[in-house]
């Protein structure tokens, strides 16, 4: 594992990188920050470059000119640079998915492949669309945060590794400054990458039938729905988060030889390593 500090423009962005091979961005949510994806590393790295980093204000990157999601896209930008990668697929969970799509289209000769994961954050809502976040922001608005991310199949343990992940952020969803620039969902359309929309069936933030309007309207994409699974599908359901994931590499043509394709290998034939 490497990991280090690169400084942009009015933030210090931390990064971890684990694996070899062709590279995978992981973009957290306003819950978490990059221990959030332990779930997601060892199935991930096997094949592929694992790019963790805490948005500015979260984890170990600090904000400090306070410009909040405003300038998550450019620390994004930044720190691939910083990395030399000209090349990625990006994942991104909830807020993350925003930072994700804002470089997708500021830079989509970069992006081999976009999965948008219980989000539609840097998405502009159509009326339909718009109907039913207005019900879901108000069924939600009092809630804790643990009862909004997780559904209710999610056990107490990992309820509690959640909340003392967060409890290492300086930024929460009621201090987090600035906004994503939302786009028309047609606008994914034709970029030259796949776009997966991937959403946990019981998500009460971003409700599926939302994610299915959205999902429709962009021209090629394809969305994956997790039973079982509320708001943090790759928490609560990761290894169909993970064998999802892994599947839209192999059609992106981005999986290195590393190892095994699929973190369920005993139920996939092994492919790019050894039979």
């Amino acid at each position: 594992m490497e990991s280090g500090v690169v400084a942009t423009a009015g933030a210090e962005i931390y990064w971890q990188v684990h694996g070899q091979g062709p590279a995978v961005v992981l973009a957290h949510g306003v819950g978490g920050n990059h221990a959030i994806w332990y779930r997601q590393i060892d199935a991930l790295a096997r094949s592929n470059r694992v790019i963790l980093f805490d948005h500015r204000g979260f984890g170990l990157s600090r904000d400090l000119d306070g410009r909040g999601r405003d300038a998550f896209v450019d620390d994004l930008a930044a720190l691939l640079d910083h990395l030399g990668e000209e090349k990625i697929v990006l994942v991104g969970q909830s807020m993350g998915a925003g930072t994700c799509i804002g470089f997708a289209d500021r830079a989509p000769e970069r992006v081999a492949a976009l999965a948008i994961c219980d989000s539609l954050h840097g998405i502009a809502e159509s009326e339909a669309v718009k109907a039913i976040m207005d019900a879901a922001r108000a069924k939600t608005a009092t809630m804790g945060q643990i009862d909004r991310v997780l559904g209710a199949c999610a056990p107490r343990e990992l309820a509690a590794l959640y909340a003392q992940i967060a409890s290492f952020n300086a930024a929460d969803r009621h201090s987090l400054t600035g906004r994503f620039d939302a786009r028309p969902a047609a606008d994914l359309s034709g970029k030259g990458f796949p776009v997966l929309f991937l959403c946990g069936v019981d998500d009460i933030l971003f409700p599926v039938e939302a994610v299915r309007t959205v999902q429709a309207e962009v021209a090629g994409s394809f969305l994956v729905e997790v039973n079982d699974s509320g708001h943090s599908a790759f928490l609560e359901q990761p290894v169909q988060f993970n064998d999802t994931i892994l599947s839209l590499l192999q059609m992106a043509g981005h999986v290195g030889t590393g190892g095994a394709v699929h973190s369920n290998t005993a139920g996939y034939v092994r492919v790019g390593g050894g039979a």
